[in-house]
């Protein structure tokens, strides 16, 4: 039986999108739910297009209450029979509360070569640091931020005069490839380090 996949997205949803074409003929996941932190994000539009199941529990409402939200939307997840989790965009920090109910089923892409640049604006902080290359990273999610396990990394090119905008694009378009195959690996049960080539 297909595991049943939930992904998690604040913003446009291009790497959701990405994960839904490629769960098609043999993949061993079904995307059973596509939830938002953000009511007015394209992205749940998008999945709502598609006819996938959507839902969203704005954080707002919960203050700064992360343990009220986290339960809410364990209780989401529960509802709808998740497997796995597919973080993709979602501007989210779990608590290790959460992340202790779903430990080694919370899979995340990071816009960087981690253990590099965790956290925010990383394109910028490759170029600030004058890196030749940047990248992608789809890891586990564990208690501290950007650190779990590696599972699959692309790497771009950074070029003389680059700026964060122009390496943002083209790492994105290196994560809408990597993270479907690690995706389908992992829940093949494959966990070893995977590199995209170019």
């Amino acid at each position: 039986m297909n595991k049943r996949i939930a992904i998690l997205i604040s913003g446009t949803g291009s790497n959701m999108l990405a994960l839904v074409k490629s769960m098609e003929g043999d993949h061993p996941g079904t995307v059973a739910l596509v939830l938002s932190n953000n009511p007015n994000t394209i992205g749940l539009q998008r999945a709502k297009n598609l006819g996938l199941p959507i839902v969203c529990l704005d954080h707002r409402p919960f203050g700064k209450d992360r343990i009220a939200y986290e339960r809410a939307l364990h209780q989401v997840l529960l509802n709808h029979s998740i497997d796995f989790i597919c973080l993709a965009g979602f501007m989210r920090i779990f608590t290790d509360e959460f992340i202790s109910l779903w430990e080694e089923r919370i899979l995340n892409i990071h816009p960087s070569l981690l253990p590099k640049y965790k956290g925010l604006k990383t394109h910028q902080r490759a170029i600030d640091s004058g890196d030749c290359e940047a990248g992608c990273t789809v890891h586990l999610v564990t208690s501290k931020l950007d650190a779990g396990p590696l599972l699959g990394q692309a790497r771009v090119k950074i070029f003389e005069n680059d700026t964060a905008h122009l390496l943002r694009r083209r790492v994105l378009s290196q994560e809408h490839k990597l993270y479907p195959i690690i995706l389908k690996r992992f829940l093949a049960g494959h966990r070893n380090f995977f590199h995209l080539d170019k």
